[in-house]
């Protein structure tokens, strides 16, 4: 029951009230500076501003109060009602009524990893109803679906989701799929602002997995090298960074005198490390670790051999090389005068054209060969 005239006001409206017996009031008598002057000023940090309007809004003839009261800011999703509060005391009463149901949540933004339990707040402050429609709905690339429908649990929560009280949402169990906006709703019919709504933002977070590292086995000095770190499961997406025998390596070598003698630059977004010109000094184990919010995960040590090249050594291999070519060629020519190739080539000819008759008559034939024996020897 209001002790005054009930007077409805606009969601988000700051006034200053009169709330003096109404034989007393006197819009001329208050001014609107009259709360902001004195010690009250230091303990009302919800005074209304200047300009804002004043509402007679009077206590019953005879009731001995201060002449001037605060009304609070009315917030749609803090407050159904505002109240006046007599500055000096601390009394309460209902000076105006808000019809409208509202919702609040005590955490907007919940953070929780992979397959743990989570708790979606929705909390009804105000409501005249006392059997509102609750529905939750899930919001996840550019696609709405149910989460709580008719009193139940929908879709791939179905089993691992309930109600807590009337209206918010325990999820157990939570995958990376479920990182999504969740739209709690109430519909209150029984109040003039029927519908309110809040929506909730849930992060799953993804510890990475062991990451995939590629690191050159042997590179000559003064060459550029290019080491490779990737992890794909991780959730927010990992960071990056490289180590040489157990020792961090900065973004930038010229940035750390430790590193004066290397010259690399790291990329702990992508993973990638690269030498522009490799030196002995970089010759070590090297392994890299991937890490988000959730945890991290590392590759297995790889060794990279930095050598020198050997001038010397090359220009007396092709020398040698050099040498057996002139050797196999000079064996060749020789083979070729001492008539190697050509006696074999008359000897052939021999063999099918004999030079001299020995009493035997040879006919060529088809059937039977180069040769067949036509004559008998006569003794």
């Amino acid at each position: 029951m209001l002790l005054w005239e009930q007077q409805l006001m606009a969601l988000g409206t700051c006034a200053l009230v009169d709330c003096r017996p109404r034989a007393a009031s006197s819009a001329a008598s208050l001014s609107l500076e009259e709360p902001r002057a004195g010690p009250e000023r230091q303990t009302h940090d919800s005074l209304c501003p200047v300009g804002a309007p004043l509402l007679p809004l009077h206590p019953p003839a005879g009731s001995a109060h201060p002449s001037v009261c605060v009304l609070r800011p009315v917030n749609p999703r803090e407050a159904m009602s505002c109240y006046i509060t007599p500055e000096g005391s601390g009394l309460r009463w209902r000076g105006c009524f808000i019809e409208a149901v509202n919702l609040k949540s005590s955490n907007r933004n919940p953070v929780v990893q992979e397959f743990e339990s989570v708790e979606l707040s929705c909390i009804i402050t105000d409501s005249q109803t006392n059997d509102p429609r609750i529905e939750w709905k899930k919001i996840q690339d550019d696609q709405t679906t149910y989460v709580f429908f008719d009193n139940k649990i929908q879709g791939d929560l179905a089993g691992r989701a309930e109600l807590l009280g009337k209206t918010s949402l325990k999820i157990w169990n939570v995958t990376r799929r479920d990182s999504a906006l969740y739209r709690c709703e109430v519909v209150a019919r029984n109040d003039r602002k029927e519908i309110d709504e809040i929506v909730i933002e849930l992060t799953v977070q993804v510890k990475p997995v062991t990451p995939t590292c590629r690191v050159p086995k042997a590179v000559p000095v003064g060459k550029t090298a290019t080491l490779h770190c990737q992890e794909s499961e991780g959730s927010p997406r990992p960071h990056y960074s490289w180590y040489r025998n157990d020792v961090p390596l900065p973004t930038d070598s010229r940035a750390n005198p430790r590193f004066r003698n290397s010259s690399f630059l790291l990329n702990s977004e992508t993973g990638t490390l690269v030498f522009s010109a490799v030196h002995k000094e970089d010759s070590g184990q090297y392994y890299c670790i991937a890490s988000n919010d959730a945890g991290s995960a590392r590759c297995a040590e790889q060794e990279m051999e930095v050598y020198d090249l050997n001038i010397g050594g090359i220009i007396g291999g092709v020398l040698v090389v050099l040498a057996v070519l002139a050797l196999i060629t000079l064996g060749i020519c020789c083979a070729y005068r001492r008539g190697y190739f050509i006696n074999n080539k008359q000897d052939g000819e021999s063999y099918k054209n004999p030079g001299k008759s020995d009493g035997v008559n040879y006919i060529r034939t088809d059937e039977e060969g180069d040769f067949r024996h036509k004559s008998s020897f006569v003794i």
